[in-house]
């Protein structure tokens, strides 16, 4: 499917409730008990409360923290956060025990069975970001070697990108394992001297990345757009063979490229129909992918909290964000 899908089964529940409430921590593992472990506030009567579902790469965190921002300091709510892997959160979408996913990269069997079967979820608008993945190289190798950009001249190169790790074949980096991703059929299918060595998470991959360009080494990285590092690190994409709707139908037989997708929110029906100015707030949100990697990169590089990066995000930019709150 080409998506940062996630495979995992473990789930971390963080509840930010407000001034004078217990923070709450909960740990659990299984397909059903992820889909069942609901904010202690979710659903409360009479409870001005939003749950939002927090993905776990910098980028979804960055359209949650300012989310999550304006939803209490500009409309008086209390936000609860669960950390959940893509798919449960989709369950949990539908069971009520999250009110909106804020950043999906497309998941058509989710949006088959909840959306258009059970119509216990809805579309929540367009995040207003573009997300693309793709292997990269970085761009001063790319200018001293113009053809690694075809997929087809990769195993010229495959003794430039070998490590340790790679066992005498050139390393594709892939980040958290917990991601689904083509690579392997890739390689297979394209007959690539190349082997997939998982970094184990974002925040690793960077750490890798950053160190490979300190130094001016050779990589080649699975990646994606929208990123911060983008603006430490430049990278040109290798051009895999053309995407054609359909070419992922198969993901053992796959030899395409990952296709360009709008990223888009999701509510739950009922919270999208009685949410009231939090749901409508919620749809109106959509920012460009500069604003997203703005907020990213004051999180993951500058070290900001995501509430401080929120706070200097809306101070710097009044007009976008006072155009999403309700009207009237």
């Amino acid at each position: 499917m080409g998506t940062r899908t996630t495979r995992t089964t473990c789930t971390r529940v963080i509840a930010s409730v407000g001034a004078g409430a217990a923070l709450l921590a909960l740990s659990g593992c299984g397909k059903a008990d992820m889909s069942k472990q609901a904010s202690p506030y979710a659903n409360a009567a009479g409870a001005k409360t939003v749950t939002l579902s927090v993905q776990s790469w910098v980028g979804a965190q960055a359209d949650v923290a300012v989310a999550e921002y304006i939803l209490k300091e500009k409309l008086g709510y209390r936000v609860d956060k669960v950390q959940i892997d893509e798919i449960p959160a989709w369950d949990a979408l539908s069971q009520g025990r999250v009110d909106a996913i804020m950043e999906d990269w497309g998941h058509p069997d989710q949006e088959q069975r909840y959306i258009k079967d059970k119509k216990t979820i809805v579309p929540g608008g367009d995040v207003g970001v573009t997300g693309h993945i793709g292997w990269y190289v970085p761009t001063y190798f790319a200018k001293k070697h113009p053809d690694v950009t075809d997929w087809k001249n990769l195993n010229k190169y495959a003794k430039d990108f070998r490590t340790p790790e790679s066992g005498g074949k050139g390393q594709l980096m892939d980040g958290s394992p917990s991601y689904v991703t083509n690579d392997k059929a890739l390689v297979e299918n394209l007959d690539l001297d190349y082997k997939v060595v998982f970094a184990g998470s974002e925040a690793a991959q960077i750490t890798q990345i950053e160190q490979f360009a300190k130094q001016q080494k050779p990589f080649l990285t699975y990646w994606y757009k929208p990123q911060w590092l983008f603006k430490k690190v430049p990278m040109t994409e290798v051009k895999l063979p053309a995407y054609k709707e359909g070419c992922d139908a198969d993901p053992e037989k796959i030899k395409c490229a990952y296709p360009h997708t709008p990223l888009q929110k999701y509510f739950n029906a009922d919270f999208a129909k009685n949410g009231g100015d939090a749901a409508a707030f919620l749809k109106r949100f959509k920012w460009s992918e500069a604003d997203q990697n703005e907020v990213s990169l004051m999180i993951a590089d500058k070290k900001m909290s995501p509430e401080d990066a929120a706070k200097r995000w809306l101070a710097d930019n009044e007009a976008k964000w006072k155009a999403w709150l309700p009207r009237g």
